[in-house]
């Protein structure tokens, strides 16, 4: 794994923000790397993105995480597809997303994710600013399911898994996270909306089973009369209180996990 061209580091509201490059599974992936501005050793945290991309909002998103005093890794999962936008998810929503976005998830899913996974692994432990050898995992929308899937795959390495609005958690697919829960070792967070065609009723009772089942220690919670992406500023059904909330859940997590 190496990493190259650099960008210069810019501080926003008390953390540092600079875009890095790594070697990832199947070719170079640029990585946002978001640090506490006070000096210190920090855990380390990976932020998995939605499928609308790498986006101001999504840098936004994971400062937040950074700024609670974490080392935050968040990758373009689309550097398989190429160069796409940055995207308007208002704009997009107004029309047929799914045409635009279509390709660029087909670029991906949760193993590939995985994979990359290593290289982000590897690059935290290359920092001297790291603290210990566990790391936190979170992603949103298309991101909960890597999140849940790296916390199989390195389980060992990874403490702390968290979804929000994660879709296509439990199903007949390879790649569907529910299969891999048997290897998990970290503490799970889900947290999904009631109104979410993604994650319909009866795939979260079929994911808490698997859970159950696997003897994951775990807290799902469903927010009531909330929809796909309320965690997101940049979409119309984004809801603050509700955010808060799922932020107080994640921090709690990461705290009781990664000190």
């Amino acid at each position: 794994m190496s990493n190259s061209n650099e960008a210069a580091s810019v501080n926003v509201d008390g953390v540092n923000q600079c875009r890095i490059t790594v070697q990832a599974k199947d070719g170079p992936c640029n990585v946002w790397v978001l640090t506490p501005e006070r000096q210190g050793k920090w855990p380390g945290v990976i932020f998995y993105m939605d499928a609308f991309g790498i986006r101001p909002v999504m840098i936004q998103m994971a400062s937040h995480v950074a700024s609670q005093g974490y080392i935050v890794l968040l990758a373009d999962m689309f550097y398989r597809f190429g160069t796409y936008g940055p995207y308007d998810s208002q704009e997009l929503l107004k029309g047929d997303f799914r045409a635009t976005i279509g390709p660029l998830m087909a670029s991906t899913d949760n193993h590939k994710a995985a994979e990359d996974t290593a290289a982000l692994l590897a690059y935290l432990d290359s920092r001297g600013d790291v603290n210990g050898g566990t790391v936190g995992t979170v992603g949103f929308c298309m991101g909960g399911g890597m999140a849940l899937t790296a916390a199989a795959w390195y389980p060992d390495r990874v403490a702390a898994a968290a979804s929000f609005h994660g879709g296509n958690l439990a199903t007949d697919q390879p790649t569907s996270p529910h299969l891999q829960l048997c290897k998990v070792k970290a503490e799970v967070l889900v947290a999904a909306a009631d109104r979410d065609d993604s994650y319909p009723p009866e795939m979260a009772k079929r994911f808490e089973a698997a859970l159950t089942e696997a003897g994951v220690k775990h807290k799902s919670e469903m927010y009531k009369g909330k929809m796909h992406g309320w965690m997101k500023p940049d979409t119309p059904v984004y809801d603050a209180p509700a955010a808060e909330r799922g932020w107080n859940e994640l921090f709690a997590l990461f705290g009781r996990t990664l000190g």
